[in-house]
């Protein structure tokens, strides 16, 4: 069995499994499956042809800590999943997020709200997506990175496994870090490689290179290869590897 609101709207030929709430005005298009115990809340919008795994958790309210860095800052609007989308597993993804068509948020992956997400988007097992994201169409993010708040990552931006990106210079401990949060910048084409961590603000140039295990403290210049601890300038990337 599962619970359906009926102020539910719902598409043609959609597929509902076993224990799964749907809460009051969501929209579901046509074509749509869902898996076992799936949650939907409040006013959830769902594209045509999307497929939800078991156990995910659709439009979830936010509810920060009172020590929470990022606030709350009035209503926000519904979760809005575009058309062809596939949610893995155990996902959750926050109301106040939009997620582009043809996009893939895997298994165990959680995006926060005030994410927007592209088109052709993968998001890997077990990322982490915080709040106040921008990510652009064609962007991989592999399994397990974390993605701070306030992080741009723009169109075929490349980001490997175990990645970490931090926002935070004062660690929590001054009121003066709340002016000055912010995560980095990945320009267009640039890739990032297994386990390297940017430093708050910075910006990763287009077609830059980071190699795996850098930590990058400063701004890369364009199409150039950088890595070490902390990273620098290696070479210039190969013309046959530029998009």
């Amino acid at each position: 069995m599962h619970i359906v609101d009926p102020s539910v709207v719902c598409g043609e030929r959609v597929e509902i499994g076993h224990f799964t709430v749907i809460e009051a005005n969501v929209k579901i298009g046509n074509d749509v499956k869902i898996g076992h115990r799936v949650t939907i809340h409040e006013g959830t919008v769902i594209g045509d042809g999307v497929t939800i795994a078991d156990g995910a958790v659709l439009g979830k309210p936010p509810k920060p800590a009172k020590t929470s860095t990022v606030k709350l800052s009035g209503e926000l609007p519904p979760l809005v999943i575009g058309d062809h989308c596939t949610i893995g597993a155990n996902a959750v993804i926050y109301r106040g997020a939009t997620i582009g068509a043809y996009t893939l948020i895997a298994d165990l992956a959680s995006v926060r709200e005030n994410v927007q997400i592209g088109q052709y988007v993968i998001v890997g097992r077990g990322v982490c997506i915080e709040n106040h994201v921008q990510i652009g169409d064609r962007t991989k993010i592999q399994s397990n990175s974390y993605i701070t708040a306030y992080t741009t990552l723009e169109d075929h931006v490349f980001i490997a496994p175990c990645v970490t990106t931090t926002n935070d210079n004062y660690m929590g401990r001054t009121e003066e870090r709340f002016a000055k949060i912010k995560g980095a910048t990945v320009k267009r084409g640039a890739r990032v490689g297994g386990g390297a961590i940017l430093l708050p603000g910075v910006t990763v140039a287009e077609e830059t290179f980071v190699a795996a295990g850098a930590l990058v403290t400063k701004d890369t210049e364009p199409r150039t290869v950088v890595k070490g601890f902390p990273a620098r300038f290696s070479k210039m990337v190969d013309e046959r590897e530029l998009l």
